[in-house]
């Protein structure tokens, strides 16, 4: 049982939860086409970084299109709300989803980082480790919300645990090889890890949601906070991994990536197709 299915909406707040869901995963499928288009653009050792964002965009296109549709199909009109139906609303598919992308998305910085070998392989286990650890911990803290009996705030806890072991890791893992990246892009790789650390927040206020704004208002704030959670930790943690990756290739020569730049257009005239250009 989550909290969701405890109150009647109007029509104003069902439609903002129906709307915001919609909106998810029609961002992750244009975010999907831009990771495609892009790949090209980057040496061939960053674009298993692109594949995997791919891999994520198909993972939470699908988990957000599953909860928008039991959404539909949870809450009915009765005349003057929506109430539950027949069946339940479950925020347990979050996750699932976030099985799969929390570890991938952990690689990724990883595979643009540079980081090659035993390094690789020890980061991979831990990070996937604490990964998984947080993720199920929380997904079962979140089946006594409701109650918000010992069990809720005991797993959260210990799920939020992870989740600081996880911030080290990644601080660490960013400080230990930003050296080794050309000075023009250090900002960026710098803003990898408070990028992470800002956006994964969000997930911690959504899970306490129920306990701070027990409502069908805090309902819709919940779903809002996750799904902004959703579309900046892996839409925007992406493109800002990719835009890294595009600047290392730029800077080394790459002949994709510097003809990807000489496209944009300048004062309405593209480079390729300025006077003198063939």
């Amino acid at each position: 049982m989550n909290v969701e299915n405890e109150f009647a909406y109007n029509y104003f707040q069902y439609s903002v939860v129906d709307h915001v869901l919609t909106f998810g995963y029609a961002a992750m499928a244009a975010a999907l086409v831009y990771f495609l288009v892009t790949s090209s653009s980057t040496l061939p050792r960053y674009r298993l970084s692109s594949a995997l964002s791919a891999v994520v965009m198909v993972s939470a296109f699908l988990e957000l299109l599953v909860l928008s549709q039991q959404w539909q199909r949870t809450f009915v009109w009765d005349g003057s709300a929506y109430v539950v139906g027949d069946q339940l609303f479950g925020n347990g598919f979050r996750y699932m989803n976030w099985t799969i992308d929390v570890p991938v998305l952990l690689v990724q910085m990883l595979v643009v980082l540079g980081v090659t070998g035993v390094a690789f392989r020890r980061a991979v286990v831990l990070f996937v480790a604490a990964g998984l650890a947080m993720v199920y911990t929380g997904y079962v803290g979140q089946f006594y919300e409701v109650e918000r009996s010992a069990p809720f705030w005991v797993w959260g806890a210990i799920s939020t645990v992870f989740f600081a072991l996880i911030l080290v890791l990644v601080r660490r893992t960013v400080h230990g090889n930003v050296a080794r990246m050309p000075v023009e892009v250090r900002p960026l790789v710098g803003a990898v890890f408070w990028l992470l650390a800002i956006t994964w927040l969000l997930y911690p206020g959504a899970y306490l949601m129920p306990a701070i704004w027990d409502s069908a208002d805090g309902v819709v704030a919940r779903q809002i906070t996750y799904t902004i959670a959703d579309v900046t930790s892996k839409i925007l943690y992406g493109v800002l991994l990719s835009a890294i990756a595009v600047r290392v290739s730029r800077l080394e020569g790459f002949e994709p990536a510097l003809r990807a730049i000489s496209t944009i257009p300048r004062g309405g005239v593209t480079d390729v197709d300025a006077p003198g250009r063939g």
